[in-house]
C-alpha cells in the first residue's frame, strides 16, 4: 500500500487570497487530502500540489465573476472551483451541480461544515436539471469535457445575456477555435480568453469566457426552456 503524500503548509499568497475564511481553505484542502483522496475524488499525487494546482487555481477565477450573480458549477466533483470560489465570495449565490452520489455526499458534508450558507449541492446532470433550476449569471467548470461538449451542457443553463467561465489549460485556444460553429448554434455572442491570478499562481490560470444573448443554448434549447416552464406550471396548478 502507497503511503499517502503529506499536504504541505499553505502558502502565504492563501492568506491573502480567503482573508478571514483562510481556516476553512485549510481545512477544505486537508478534507480533499484525507477523505478526497479515500473516495477517490483526487488522487494522491496531487496531495502535494493541492494549494497551487487546485484551490488558489480556482480561486482566483474569482476575477473574472461579476458581483452578486448566480453561478452554476457544472460537474463540481470535489468542489473545484466551486468551493474556493465560495470562500473567497460570499456575494455569489453558488450551486455545485453534480450527478455521482458518493460526490454530492462529499459536496455536502463540507459544504455543512465550512457553514457555506450561499452553497447548495443539487444531484444530476445539467442536460436533466434544465428548466427545474432557475437559469443562472454564470456558469463554471473546470475538466469537465473539452469546451464543446461543455458548452452543450452549462450554456443552456444560462439566464440571457449570461456567460460560462471554463477553467482550461494549455489547450484553450485551440479548444476555442474548434468549438466555434458549436458555440454560435448555442447561441454565443462573444468569446475570449483571460489570464487570472497575476501575484498568486504561476503560470497565471486560463479561463475561456463565452458570452450569450437573448437565446442562451439556440432555438433547440428554447423550446425545451418553454416546455419545462409549462410542465413546472401546471404542476404548481394541480
Amino acid at each position: 500500500m502507497t503511503e499517502a503524500a503529506e499536504l504541505p503548509p499553505a502558502p502565504e499568497q492563501a492568506r491573502e487570497v480567503f482573508g478571514e475564511r483562510f481556516g476553512d481553505a485549510v481545512r477544505y484542502a486537508e478534507l480533499l487530502a484525507e477523505a478526497g483522496v479515500q473516495r477517490g475524488l483526487i488522487g494522491p499525487r496531487e496531495v502535494p500540489r493541492l494549494w497551487e494546482r487546485h484551490l488558489l487555481n480556482c480561486a482566483v477565477l474569482s476575477e473574472a465573476v461579476p458581483e452578486g450573480v448566480t453561478v452554476c458549477d457544472v460537474g463540481s466533483g470535489a468542489g473545484l472551483p466551486g468551493i474556493p470560489l465560495a470562500l473567497v465570495r460570499e456575494d455569489l449565490n453558488i450551486t455545485l451541480l453534480e450527478p455521482l452520489l458518493r460526490r454530492t455526499n462529499f459536496l455536502t458534508e463540507v459544504v455543512e461544515l465550512l457553514g457555506l450558507d450561499h452553497v447548495t449541492v443539487v444531484r444530476g446532470r445539467a442536460e436533466e436539471v434544465m428548466g427545474k433550476l432557475p437559469p443562472v449569471h454564470v456558469v463554471t467548470a473546470r475538466a469537465v469535457a473539452p469546451l464543446d461538449r461543455l458548452a452543450t451542457w452549462g450554456v443552456p443553463l444560462l439566464r440571457p445575456y449570461g456567460e460560462m467561465l471554463a477553467l482550461k489549460g494549455d489547450t484553450a485556444e485551440e479548444e476555442l477555435k474548434a468549438a466555434a460553429t458549436a458555440l454560435s448554434k448555442l447561441g454565443a455572442v462573444s468569446t475570449s480568453i483571460l489570464h487570472v491570478g497575476a501575484g498568486v499562481v504561476d503560470p497565471l490560470s486560463t479561463v475561456v469566457r463565452v458570452e450569450v444573448g437573448e437565446s442562451p443554448g439556440g432555438v433547440r434549447f428554447a423550446a425545451k426552456r418553454a416546455k419545462a416552464a409549462r410542465t413546472g406550471r401546471a404542476r404548481r396548478r394541480r
